[in-house]
């Protein structure tokens, strides 16, 4: 029997670009092809009123992907979160169909909000297996309660079941991506995103990548990762970014992709995020006629006693290699950094500082101090300095600052830095910066804007960097 099924995608961050729900169209992709008939709705278009939409569509179920908890950065704390319960309650009132709520942000905070939006059912993890599994024990009067990563209520209290270990990846097809909200979104930047791999095996103290997707790398076959890249140019996109936590988790997948993305002739310039570490020459120029245009190194620092508080297990030697061989190439490439985590003092902040002199062409976009999500690392250790206490309720963004500084130390050493060295991109975006972005994408720029930035701050100083370090002050 065939289910209606309405998704939500209730992300309406649009900095520095709106972002396309790829989860929705995996989502999308398993319902549709086990015969349920799908909607979109997408909070960051204009749409008709979600209540005229439930009433005309009639949905078995209503699924709701919270992708973002908060901005993620630590003066303006904006949270998304909000809008949720008031969606699942007009919901309730307006169809009475479940309400089933996913996505990455809900799956890091699967009790707190499943308590917080007053939604039916959750989801942890992938979506698609436990949604279908789901719908079936609806259509069969079941209560779903066995379903995998199924979060649900029994006798007052919240239960989560545990994920199912090996999530399958649907590929997608062209009509896995509605035609309207592809062209809104390209009409933004002309780009898409595509995912090639689930998983990340890596150990930063501070990521939910292995708690959302856990630790075993699954990646697709090269193939279909290529026919996707061509699915994305058939629709329009000029530019294209990997998704995947860390492209390069295997130098064979790397080159496997390339290699059949080179064989179908494709044009689509792309980026993704590169591990600065076990990249080689030949792997560089690879990717770079396969299309690579933007590199996003995740370094998070240049000193190797922070590197190793963060648990990165590389070196600034590694970074250093990898930044010449995408200079090299003449890529475009940054270096994200988070001042002022664990094992940060002044000396290394000064370190970093004069370390990044060493890497020929790059940005470096500093955040300040790690926001501490539950599960990490980290967690563990903002328990044990009593950063936090066990009852503290990480749903408010909560960040971890070295106890060797304090953040308006980090704030005036990194606009300091940024005075003297344009390359560095500091502090939270301010309305110049939005402003800035939308003219670029006016006149028909594609791919990250950082470069961009960087090159406006070293011509005009004065009009530009003090209007983007506003926020910072």
């Amino acid at each position: 029997m065939a289910s209606r099924v309405l998704l939500i995608s209730t992300n309406r961050c649009g900095t520095p670009d709106p972002v396309f729900p790829l989860a929705l169209a995996h989502l999308s992709g398993a319902l549709r092809r086990a015969g349920h008939e799908v909607r979109w709705y997408d909070l960051q278009l204009p749409n008709p009123p979600l209540q005229e939409v439930l009433q005309i569509f009639k949905p078995t179920a209503v699924g709701i992907s919270q992708r973002n908890i908060d901005d993620v950065l630590i003066r303006r704390r904006e949270t998304f979160f909000q809008e949720t319960a008031a969606l699942c309650k007009l919901v309730r009132e307006t169809s009475g169909a479940p309400t089933i709520l996913g996505g990455s942000g809900f799956s890091i905070f699967p009790k707190e909000l499943l308590e917080f939006s007053g939604t039916d059912f959750g989801v942890c993890g992938a979506g698609e297996a436990p949604l279908l599994a789901f719908l079936s024990a609806l259509e069969e009067g079941r209560d779903g309660q066995q379903v995998p990563g199924l979060v649900y209520r029994r006798d007052g209290q919240i239960l989560i079941n545990p994920p199912q270990a090996e999530a399958p990846h649907t590929a997608l097809t062209l009509a896995d991506r509605p035609a309207e909200i592809v062209a809104w979104y390209l009409k933004q930047g002309a780009m898409l995103n595509i995912q090639t791999q689930r998983g990340c095996a890596f150990h930063c103290c501070y990521c939910t990548y292995p708690l959302l997707e856990g630790r075993t790398h699954r990646r697709r076959i090269a193939d279909a990762v290529a026919e996707e890249f061509e699915q994305l140019q058939t629709l329009g996109a000029r530019y294209a970014f990997i998704v995947d936590s860390v492209f390069n988790s295997s130098p064979r997948h790397v080159a496997e992709i390339c290699e059949a993305i080179l064989a179908k002739n494709l044009k689509l310039k792309w980026g993704c995020f590169l591990r600065p570490q076990g990249l080689t020459r030949e792997l560089m120029k690879l990717m770079v006629r396969a299309g690579l245009s933007h590199v996003e190194f995740g370094s998070d620092s240049f000193c190797d006693e922070v590197l190793e508080a963060y648990e990165k297990g590389l070196s600034f030697d590694d970074i250093a290699k990898s930044s010449e061989l995408a200079h090299q190439e003449k890529l475009d490439y940054c270096h994200f950094l988070i001042a002022g985590g664990p094992g940060e003092t002044r000396e290394t902040l000064r370190q970093g500082f004069e370390r990044s002199r060493r890497l020929p062409g790059a940005v470096m976009m500093a955040v300040v101090g790690a926001r501490i999500y539950p599960g990490t690392t980290l967690h563990r250790r903002a328990l044990a300095e009593s950063v936090i206490a066990p009852e503290t309720n990480l749903l408010t963004p909560t960040y971890y600052i070295s106890p060797q500084l304090t953040m308006e130390q980090i704030f005036a050493d990194l606009q300091q830095q940024a005075a003297t060295s344009p390359n560095w991109i500091t502090g939270e975006p301010s309305p110049a910066f939005a402003n800035f972005v939308s003219r670029l994408r006016q006149r028909g720029v594609v791919g990250p804007l950082w470069s961009y930035l960087s090159m406006i701050q070293r011509i005009w100083p004065q009009q530009v960097a003090p209007a983007l370090h506003a926020s910072a002050g």
